[in-house]
């Protein structure tokens, strides 16, 4: 007899500290999947999906190696929302595919997690929340969420404003989330905040010694 996880999709904004709170969750004991690797893998040499882009995009997306230049690529799309619809269309259905097929496997006889999170950046975004048992929502402040970004990105502020934009507006996918996670403090703080909610996820207290 099998049993199935309870199906959690973690979102936010990019820069807001979505990878973090996933990596405490598995820290924590759950599975996780992570769908910007699924995208990635998604349009790799080799795959249906990089003939896609290829053919979509053309050379200017292509390194001279013939690989692909995501540089070049996230550059385009985030310019022209046209493109962006486009190369969503390429990736969304093999990342969704990839996610449930791997819930699936979650659910073998017995040995079942309670709780198996998805890190999907733009799940509001497609409309699949529907998909998913519960929503947590990774949240940050505004500047920090552009400062975040231009750092580690290396992008200017009005490409980074370009591609925060290009999301839902953090406020509205919090008030849509059933669990919320401020990442605008320090570790220690959000790191109190992933373990209430761990908590409430599985029914167990992590917090005790």
């Amino acid at each position: 007899m099998s049993r199935r996880p309870l199906r959690v999709a973690l979102t936010g904004g990019i820069a807001t500290g979505k990878s973090y709170c996933l990596a405490r969750f598995a820290d924590l004991g759950a599975p996780t999947i992570d769908a910007d690797q699924l995208a990635r893998q998604a349009i790799a040499p080799g795959t249906a999906g990089f003939d896609a882009v290829s053919a979509r995009f053309g050379a200017a997306v292509l390194r001279r190696d013939g690989g692909l230049d995501r540089d070049a690529l996230g550059r385009l799309v985030f310019a022209d929302p046209a493109a962006r619809r486009d190369l969503e269309a390429i990736v969304h259905p093999f990342v969704y595919d990839a996610i449930r097929q791997w819930f699936e496997r979650q659910s073998a006889p017995a040995a079942a997690p309670a709780v198996a999170l998805a890190d999907i950046p733009l799940l509001y975004e497609t409309g699949r929340e529907g998909d998913f048992d519960k929503v947590i929502v990774a949240r940050c402040e505004p500047d920090q969420q552009l400062a975040r970004l231009m750092e580690r990105s290396g992008l200017t502020e009005d490409e980074a404003r370009r591609r925060i934009a290009s999301q839902m507006p953090l406020a509205d996918k919090a008030s849509r989330a059933h669990f919320v996670i401020d990442t605008s403090g320090d570790f220690a703080n959000t790191n109190l905040q992933i373990v209430d909610v761990w908590n409430a996820l599985t029914g167990t207290d992590f917090s005790q010694p």
